[in-house]
């Protein structure tokens, strides 16, 4: 029954399913690159894991006559459970894509003109090494500030760790995960990480406050929501759009944008007030329940209802619906969750309410995650001591901050304080369509020294770069192992599937040519990758000959639950779960989460919200022939009747006009009765406006170019961006 369901809960929904994406698949794409097999044929299997989202993915690649052919899910694998979704499966296209770098490149120009020359390997990373060592030579190695995504970093990690700079930032923590790991660590003691560690599968009520499940395509996860769903697990939706997560839904609250802490509270009023808590774990395991319970009080579901418009009786039926559930109910802490400032305070609402639940640690809620202990690489020596601390975030200005602000950065290079950034090194990170306000973005790299980009394609950001390096695809390289805590610990291994086009290297190598150049070859005791990889793995009892032959060791399973024996213990101050905070007390902030209403669209405005598709990751994907075939542009979600009274129509282009002026190119209107009439929808990463993203160029429209305005989050320093607003013109 429950694979029968999760085949119907795939096909459901237009280009939402995974079925419909890959009969896109299947077309003139996949025909020219891949074609049919034949009688005869030379068929090759080699495993490796995916690089289109986080989740990395154990994948079995086939070549046929030495060419890669398709892409499948390995079995072996916990991640992927023997499948991928759209994006892992269209990844073919990542290696077939003509619009690919294929030689280092230096600036002709002026910064921004996109005047290239050609040079050879070695001119390049001298030219590299030599400007990253003037620049030490005058502000010191810390000068230099290192972006970058996803675990093709770590090697060139390392490089600028040994050359001494303390600044390494990620988009994943300020412009996306970041409030959700604090709310949950100032809660619990421990973050949610990744993979998230929920028990979905096994939930009976599973919670979805602006999770697009299904459309945010994190590929065991979706499986996982697919089975709860076909075996009646209960479904609340909270969401200004009728996702089709929502379409699932025994209850769909269309909230309005920007009240959620409101419903939150209101929801922890009934829970307190009927006492439907977990009162026994509340007694053993909470600090500050009493005043806790003093400060929801007055959070009434008859107070949330002018502000959230969704109707107390409702609030409290689906409250009542998570505590008949109980402890199996998750509210899903959401991924990108940087929303309105106030991101770590809705997150920490969010953990209080599955603490009244009783969900951590347990069945159905979350779960325990362990992970294989793969020793690191022993033979390096020990990095220099930076003179100066990271300048992201000074004085400690968001205390709960504990990973680099790309944003911090970005201030810090455009003021000089607390020290200059005259460098940035940015690896497999657009970081025009990352970060919020384009405009500050650029303002910051013309006040560099130097700007170097890592990338597989020509991205916005590469054309501001001075020198640009062409990285090998996932698919032809080697990566650091994956040994990330999971349900069932593992390790898996990307390794080559076939041979680079042209003169794309990996960053593994990348990264030890720029070393040696630096003067620093003494941190890489070995020359080639394998060396390392053998070497890390023999520490853990492992051989690279067999996991390049299997591509995924799986441990021997832990205990998920405190049920199952872990131990029940919460590494917070108090030790305890803190229902009312004394670090935010400390710290100035409120030891509970409070509602405060966030400003109005203008009239004759909408907010503008975002999010993801399942066949594209970000803004990485849209030059991919294969999910390129499948999703070529992106549309915006007007509510139908707004759409009449503009008279847009469906499928006419418009353009989108900012709060601030900022003007969007032309989109096709998507009038649906899907959406509040408040509001208005786009799918991220689409609206490229680099030339040398020949496919993408132009297709559809850029959200992050309209994102010229964002909240900081006072906690932990992360950029809300559901706070532009945006009106209609003619294309």
């Amino acid at each position: 029954m429950a694979i029968l369901s999760r085949r119907r809960f795939l096909q459901v929904g237009s280009v939402a399913g995974a079925g419909a994406a890959l009969a896109a698949a299947r077309g003139p794409a996949w025909d020219r690159f891949l074609g049919p097999a034949a009688a005869g044929d030379r068929i090759e299997t080699v495993p490796t894991y995916c690089d289109l989202c986080f989740w990395k993915c154990g994948a079995i690649a086939t070549k046929k006559n030495g060419r890669l052919w398709k892409l499948e899910g390995n079995p072996e694998d916990p991640l992927s459970r023997g499948r991928l979704c759209p994006r892992g499966t269209g990844g073919v296209g990542a290696h077939f894509d003509p619009d690919r770098l294929t030689a280092p490149l230096v600036r002709g120009k002026r910064r921004g003109e996109e005047a290239w020359v050609e040079v050879t390997w070695d001119e390049a990373l001298e030219r590299v090494a030599q400007g990253l060592a003037a620049i030490a030579a005058e502000h010191g190695p810390e000068a230099v500030a290192f972006f970058s995504h996803g675990i093709g970093g770590n090697f060139l990690k390392h490089t600028f760790r040994a050359f001494g700079t303390p600044n390494f930032v990620a988009p994943s923590y300020a412009q996306c995960r970041g409030p959700r790991d604090i709310g949950f660590q100032l809660t619990f003691g421990e973050e949610v990480g990744t993979p998230e560690r929920t028990d979905i599968a096994n939930a009976r009520c599973l919670v979805l406050i602006g999770s697009h499940l299904g459309e945010n395509m994190h590929n065991s996860q979706v499986q996982e929501f697919a089975e709860a769903i076909g075996a009646g697990a209960s479904l609340i939706v909270v969401d200004p759009r009728h996702s089709v997560a929502a379409s699932k839904a025994k209850h769909y609250l269309p909230i309005k944008p920007g009240t959620d802490i409101a419903l939150l509270l209101a929801w922890m009023n009934v829970l307190v007030a009927e006492e439907l808590y977990d009162r026994e774990l509340v007694a053993s395991h909470g600090f500050g329940f009493d005043a806790f319970r003093a400060e929801v009080a007055p959070w009434t579901p008859e107070w949330a209802y002018p502000i959230t418009t969704i109707d107390p009786a409702t609030i409290r039926e689906t409250a009542r619906e998570m505590a008949r559930h109980r402890p199996a109910t998750l509210v899903h802490p959401g991924r990108h969750v940087t929303w309105y400032g106030d991101d770590a305070q809705r997150s920490r609402a969010v953990a209080l309410l599955d603490a009244l639940l009783g969900s951590w640690g347990r069945r159905g809620g979350f779960y325990y995650p362990s992970s294989v202990p793969v020793p690191k690489y022993g033979g390096y020596p020990d990095y220099p001591r930076a003179a100066r601390g990271p300048v992201d975030n000074p004085g400690g200005r968001y205390p709960f901050a504990d990973l680099g602000l790309t944003n911090g950065i970005r201030e810090a290079t455009l003021t000089g304080e607390p020290y200059p950034i005259k460098s940035w090194f940015v690896y497999a990170t657009n970081l025009l369509q990352a970060m919020p306000n384009q405009e500050e973005t650029i303002r910051a790299i013309q006040r560099l020294d130097l700007l170097v980009v890592v990338d597989t394609h020509p991205s916005e950001i590469a054309g501001w770069a001075d020198v640009v390096l062409p990285e090998c695809s996932y698919l032809e390289r080697y990566d650091d192992l994956n040994t990330e805590p999971f349900r069932e610990p593992f390790v898996s291994l990307r390794q080559p599937v076939v041979e680079p086009p042209t003169d794309q290297k990996p960053n593994w190598w990348i990264a030890r040519e720029l070393a040696v150049k630096l003067g620093l070859e003494r941190y890489y005791p070995w020359r080639e990758v394998e060396e390392y990889l053998e070497a890390r793995l023999a520490g853990a009892g492992l051989s690279l000959a067999e996991m390049k032959r299997r591509g995924v060791f799986r441990g021997a399973p832990a205990p998920l639950y405190f049920d199952d024996g872990v131990p029940m213990e919460f590494p917070t101050p108090t030790g305890k779960i803190e229902f009312w905070s004394p670090q935010l007390a400390a710290a100035g902030f409120d030891p509970v989460p409070r509602f405060r209403p966030h400003e109005e669209p203008p009239p004759g405005y909408f907010r503008l919200l975002s999010g993801r598709a399942p066949v594209h990751t970000f803004a990485r994907t849209q030059t991919n022939p294969i999910l390129a075939e499948a999703m070529p542009e992106n549309e915006v979600w007007v509510n139908a009747d707004v759409a009449r009274r503009l008279g847009l129509t469906a499928g006419a282009r418009v353009r989108l006009r900012n709060q601030d002026g900022v003007v969007s190119a032309p989109v096709p209107v998507k009038a649906t009765e899907r959406i509040r009439t408040d509001c208005v929808y786009m799918v991220h990463g689409f609206g490229h406006t680099a030339p040398g993203l020949r496919r993408a160029l132009g297709k559809g429209a850029s959200d992050a170019q309209l994102m010229t305005r964002y909240a900081v989050d006072p906690l932990m320093g992360a950029t809300g961006t559901n706070v532009n607003f945006v009106t209609f013109e003619e294309a």
